[in-house]
């Protein structure tokens, strides 16, 4: 291992976490490749790059947490469903076409960002059960993630914007706490598997805990307007990713 990829492990983590934390999203979809150059081994890049996601999401969360832009009742509904269903996603994910489900979620997050990015929809009432539907949604997203093996932030964000009604700012905060629970159980099962490169881990939340920490800074700074035009567009971009991969 050269010193040049740790160094791109460390910058790579460094501006996802800062991207990230601002918008309310792990990205970790967006680090990965770093993470993959640096270890070498596509098993070991992915328990690690969970290791940094569930970290640099603890880190930014506590940050959004300090400044109030938590919900924590939508916490305690969304995160037990989320986290059982992701295990149920994963054990039968053998049996799901994983292009087709890539290419659904692809297509879900390009119009949840051009939403957000352009205002297509009227903006709704209050929800009459937002607890309940952020349970339904926690459930169905981390179902998805565990069959395709994402921790998808980017679909539970919109869902708690417009189907729990809160405002960006206190769901960027609330999706990153959701986010570290997964990725805490996520990266259990890698390590189970023994599958971290431990000083790639090292580097990359050298760069990654204080980007999350800059991040949430920025998301203070921003308008609600602001806010959701630019959780819009990483959404755009992070559904064009995810449809390359599932048209491999």
């Amino acid at each position: 291992m050269e010193a040049w990829d740790l160094a791109l492990a460390a910058s790579g983590s460094f501006v996802a976490g800062l991207l990230g934390s601002a918008v309310g999203l792990v990205l970790g979809s967006l680090r990965l490749p770093v993470i993959l150059v640096a270890s070498g081994s596509p098993a070991a890049a992915a328990g690690t790059n969970i290791a940094v996601s569930a970290v640099a999401a603890l880190a930014g969360g506590i940050a959004h947490a300090r400044a109030g832009r938590v919900d924590w009742s939508l916490v305690r509904w969304m995160t037990p469903p989320s986290v059982a269903a992701a295990f149920v996603g994963g054990y039968f994910a053998h049996l799901l076409p994983k292009g087709l489900l890539l290419g659904a979620i692809a297509a879900v997050l390009f119009w949840s960002g051009l939403d957000l990015l352009l205002g297509l929809r009227a903006e709704p009432g209050a929800p009459r059960r937002p607890r309940v539907t952020a349970a339904l949604a926690g459930g169905l997203i981390g179902l998805l993630g565990g069959a395709v093996g994402l921790v998808l932030g980017t679909l539970r964000l919109p869902a708690l914007i417009r189907g729990s009604g809160l405002v960006a700012h206190r769901a960027v905060g609330t999706n990153l706490v959701v986010g570290f629970f997964l990725g805490v159980f996520g990266f259990l099962g890698h390590l189970a598997q023994a599958e971290v490169e431990w000083a790639v881990l090292g580097v990359s939340l050298s760069g990654a805990i204080p980007g999350s920490l800059v991040g949430a800074r920025v998301t203070g700074k921003l308008s609600e307007s602001a806010l959701r035009r630019a959780i819009g567009a990483v959404l755009v971009v992070v559904a064009a990713a995810i449809a390359v991969s599932a048209a491999r």
